[in-house]
């Protein structure tokens, strides 16, 4: 036995070994193949792959590249970003490959942000189903897509925390939360890369925009950003380090400055934080013509912010052609140095090999995948289920939704028959011909049951110059009838209905790069039809189209049902109808919360107390932290979302009432269906630290979980809550927890918990 027992231990041991030394066996193999490669390059090659010009139809800067098969065969470029197209993509591979000196294959991204042409809900949305393994899978299928159309590498995920949804690319991201935005960002890097890089279906992950860029002053797109090191680390950095601790291979740097120094720019940022800190060891890529807009910050000319974002830790330089023009001057001259030229370099072949690009330039260029893995049914399925889960029921006065399919339906607004802005922002690859509008899904809905009567009702605003700027790259919806006549039509198919569906809120492009808004209520287009549609007393559901966070005041007290669908992408018009008509219950909770005006912005649920802090449930008390017009509370707080069924949360339970640093406590709460339908819950774990070294917030996310309940169904919840959830950053920038009291909360939301209280 002895023996048995000792030949055992060996086996495992030397199993464990062979376990640790395969990676360094594959690194240096790595190693090995990029110094001979790189021995070979000159100078103006290894600057080559620095590179990243544009080839495409969507610019969202000033800059275009010119001559880019030139540089190409000159070995002059490292990558491209929006070639669209397989067969393209083999095309220009070619050329490197077999027209310049070394044939170093080329990096080929694109924006595929929250799909390819099977769309899934903008992040924003995602966010809203806390489900992980949903979002998880859009990332598989987006990545699976796009690399079937030749793309090795994607600009995603998004992961800026926003707490002010006057910045229109709130769509793009996670929502206000921390927490919730690293489990977001792990799972998003881990659907696109999966288990291993050289798999053909896989794609290479960027994370962006390190850093900060989700908290511009007054919420303008790419304006100042100004904080304390303790809000970044506590509030900001935590979803950029998730990506970086699920193994992401790139980053992209933000527009803004960080400390007052451009982010390309920024070595305490680049290198300090990112590398040091974190032990990033992938390739940091800029953002769009991020180099050169560094001269108007005020850094120098070309040549000075060139030469100061490499020696920073940036390595690749998207469109600006700074280092490809100036890195060799600046060499010669001091200003920057040998090693920070073959550092960069060397990241950028790394990416190549570890993607498998070397072993076979063309592993991305299949054609034969493009009907095989594109736009299937199976995952067009998937899309349509995730994208119910990520609407959120704001209200639903008489348990008006769901509607029965019999009688007549009037659908009305500007949004009921546009294909165009279903998707969302940034649907680059998105095929508007090959999926409905809302209004072509409800008539198949409904059909040989009830009768759809449409009418537009209203353009998007009354202003043209206006709905064009919020209605980009060719999402041309105007009707150039008249005010009246368009009103006229509405209330007409309202007379003959039994109820009214109205399809309104943002387009697609009025949230999103460079749409940022002072006046987040809806249009006065949409909200004169809507007030002339509630005259004919008929019953109203409003089908809430937006990236972000709105202000619905009036919606709210005008209305009996509200449903947000924000954008819920190519199979967004059957998702819909599968939720207004009953055959899945709404289940998305918020990740971003609703002001009641846009005066309350800045608003978010984990906010820091005051010294003098407004009593709970009251408006105004003189010399409190309150308003003199309005209360302090949000109209729909953070997690909130109604369902067509009612859950019960029984008592709190904690195993314990105290713990010690390598302990911990369970909170369970049994949860239980009380309605009428099968749905789904997510429960929410929320934790308080009393006294801390630093002010700390009044409640932070630490857990959830999302359930399904069968009509009448309970289940018992359990969150193990340890000492490192209990942690945070101090005022040294060190992850602490420090021994104390604090307050355990669970609920449906933010706002409606039960509350316990334990110690450490």
């Amino acid at each position: 036995m002895r023996i048995g027992r000792f030949l055992l231990t060996a086996v495992i041991t030397a199993s464990a070994f062979t376990a640790m030394a395969a990676p360094q066996a594959d690194k240096d193999k790595m190693d090995q193949f990029i110094d001979n490669l790189m021995g070979k390059m000159t100078l103006q090659e290894k600057i080559g792959q620095l590179n990243l010009p544009v080839s495409g139809e969507i610019v969202t800067g000033q800059a275009k590249s010119s001559d880019v098969a030139g540089k190409i065969r000159k070995g002059q470029v490292g990558g491209l970003f929006n070639v669209k197209g397989v067969e393209n993509i083999r095309e220009v591979q070619k050329i490197a490959v077999e027209q310049s000196r070394l044939k170093i294959p080329l990096l080929f991204g694109m924006d595929v942000i929250h799909g390819y042409e099977t769309v899934f809900p903008i992040p924003l949305a995602l966010s809203c189903s806390w489900d992980m393994e949903a979002i998880k899978e859009s990332a598989r299928i987006a990545a699976k897509e796009s690399s079937a159309d030749g793309i090795c590498w994607t600009f995603s995920p998004m992961v800026d925390i926003c707490r002010d949804p006057r910045w229109g690319r709130m769509a793009e991201g996670g929502g206000e939360d921390p927490y919730l935005g690293s489990e977001i960002s792990a799972a998003m890097v881990k659907g696109y890369q999966g288990d291993d890089l050289t798999d053909k279906n896989t794609i290479m992950a960027c994370v962006k925009h390190f850093a900060l860029y989700g908290a511009p002053e007054a919420g303008r797109d790419y304006n100042t950003v100004d904080m304390s090191h303790l809000s970044m680390f506590n509030n900001y950095f935590p979803p950029y380090k998730a990506a970086i601790d699920a193994g992401v291979g790139s980053v992209m740097t933000s527009f803004n400055v960080v400390d007052g120094i451009p982010a390309t720019g920024n070595k305490w940022l680049m290198t300090d934080v990112l590398r040091d800190r974190w032990g990033f060891d992938g390739f940091v890529v800029t953002d769009y013509t991020a180099i050169s807009e560094m001269i108007a910050h005020g850094m120098g000319d070309l040549q000075q912010v060139s030469a100061m974002s490499l020696s920073a830790g940036t390595d690749m330089d998207m469109v600006a052609d700074g280092f490809l023009t100036t890195l060799e001057k600046s060499l010669k001259e001091g200003k920057v140095t040998m090693a920070e030229i073959d550092k960069a370099c060397r990241r950028i072949l790394e990416a190549k090999y570890k993607l498998g690009l070397f072993d076979d330039p063309y592993k991305y260029c299949d054609a034969s995948r493009v009907k095989k893995d594109i736009f299937t049914a199976e995952n067009r399925a998937v899309a349509r289920k995730i994208a119910t889960e990520t609407f959120v029921l704001l209200k639903n006065e008489n348990n008006l939704l769901p509607l029965q399919r019999k009688g007549k339906i009037a659908l009305v607004g500007p949004l009921a028959n546009t294909k165009a802005n279903m998707p969302g922002t940034w649907s680059v690859a998105a095929a508007s011909d090959k999926y409905n509008s809302l209004y072509e899904s409800m008539k198949q809905s409904l059909a040989g049951k009830a009768e759809v009567l449409y009418a537009k009702g209203s353009n998007l605003m009354y202003d043209a110059q206006r709905e064009a700027e919020a209605t980009m790259f060719g999402r041309e919806m105007r009707d150039p009838r008249s005010v009246q006549e368009l009103l006229d039509e509405a209330l007409n198919v309202a007379s003959q209905a039994d109820v009214i569906v109205a399809a309104v809120g943002e387009s697609s492009e009025m949230s999103g790069e460079s749409s940022s808004r002072t006046n987040l209520e809806m249009p006065d287009a949409q909200r004169d039809l809507l007030t002339a549609l509630k005259k004919t007393g008929k019953p109203i559901v409003l089908v809430y189209f937006a990236g972000r966070s709105t202000v619905m005041t009036w919606e709210q007290e005008n209305f009996p049902a509200i449903l947000n669908v924000w954008f819920g992408g190519s199979e967004a018009a059957d998702a819909i109808c599968d939720v207004v008509f009953g055959d899945v219950s709404p289940s998305g909770k918020l990740t971003t919360t609703f002001p009641k005006n846009v005066g309350q912005i800045p608003l978010y649920y984990n906010h820091l107390n005051t010294g003098r802090p407004l009593e709970a449930g009251k408006w105004f008390s003189k010399f409190r932290s309150n308003y003199l017009d309005i209360d302090n509370d949000p109209l729909y707080p953070f997690g909130y979302g109604l369902s067509y069924t009612t859950f019960r949360y029984g008592d709190l339970q904690l195993s314990n009432n105290s713990m010690n640093e390598k302990g911990k406590i369970t909170a369970s709460v049994t949860v239980t269906n009380t309605g009428n339908y099968d749905a789904d819950e997510i429960v929410q774990m929320y934790i308080r630290d009393m006294v801390g070294s630093v002010a700390r917030p009044v409640k932070e996310l630490k857990g959830f979980e999302r359930i399904h309940l069968k009509k009448g169904e309970s289940r018992t919840v359990s969150f193990d809550i340890t000492a490192e959830q209990l942690k945070f950053y101090n005022s040294a920038l060190n992850w602490v927890c420090e021994p104390g009291e604090f307050e355990v909360m669970v609920g449906g939301n933010s706002r409606d918990v039960q509350t316990k209280k334990f110690s450490l």
